[in-house]
């Protein structure tokens, strides 16, 4: 197998998108106050996504890359269609459920959501470019599988207690994903040097960085479901696992 064929299996055997809550979610055996709570922490990550992207997009040196996380940022952003803006999607879905947008945006996080967050934008801002490429590669082929949980849950609540409900926003990422996911194939071509025209190579060390970017970024999202899962709001608890604690060591350090 590949590196790129390891890392994606790995991606997929994840507790990031195997756990407890996604499946019973996707049976959408969620109460209408879980459900309520998902919908305004998971707009945390609507919200700020395109930022992080950014973030990421000025600190990549390597321009192929660059190119690829352009794409899925302008994707990001409605790829041109102001009505197609994914955080607007979102909204949609917000609104069709009774949720104020006020009231989504001045809840406060979670702290399992505040340390997804700020974990996402120091991992993808990383001035390791090979780390801030591995949170990215995680998260893009994770999203699949997750759309897949969500999806069916949601399709359930709506035909059972909330006829109303816009899930535009997750239908129109499903489709997407595809698409986010060659855009990741093709980074990691041009970094690991398995693209018709590239002559570099990933070094073992870039290798191990790509790695932990990768699982700290799934670690991040992972305690994300536990906190809506297990944590009750205005627990202060935080979720750091040892991954994550060297990959805060790591982005101290200049590759």
């Amino acid at each position: 197998m590949s590196f790129y064929e390891h890392v994606r299996a790995d991606v997929l055997r994840h507790g990031a998108i195997n756990n407890p809550y996604l499946i019973r979610f996707r049976a959408g055996d969620v109460t209408d106050q879980e459900l309520h709570e998902f919908a305004v922490e998971f707009y945390s990550f609507a919200r700020f996504f395109p930022r992080i992207l950014a973030a990421q997009l000025v600190n990549t040196e390597d321009e192929a890359v660059a190119d690829e996380l352009t794409k899925v940022l302008y994707s990001e952003l409605g790829d041109g269609l102001v009505k197609n803006r994914h955080e607007l999607l979102y909204r949609n879905f917000l609104r069709s459920i009774g949720i104020d947008i006020h009231d989504a945006m001045s809840t406060p996080m979670r702290p399992s959501t505040r340390a997804y967050i700020q974990g996402m934008e120091e991992l993808y801002s990383s001035r390791n470019h090979a780390t801030a490429l591995g949170a990215s590669f995680g998260l893009e082929n994770m999203a699949i599988t997750m759309w897949d949980h969500l999806i069916p849950g949601l399709t359930l609540l709506k035909e059972n207690r909330h006829p109303h409900m816009d899930i535009t926003y997750f239908t129109f990422h499903r489709q997407l994903e595809s698409g986010h996911e060659k855009a990741m194939e093709h980074a990691m071509e041009a970094v690991e040097g398995t693209g018709c025209s590239s002559n570099v190579h990933m070094s073992d060390m870039e290798k191990k960085d790509f790695r932990l970017g990768m699982n700290a970024v799934l670690d991040y999202l992972e305690g994300f479901w536990i906190g809506l899962e297990r944590k009750p709001a205005g627990s202060t608890q935080t979720w750091t696992t040892p991954v994550q604690q060297l990959a805060s060591e790591l982005r101290g350090q200049p590759h």
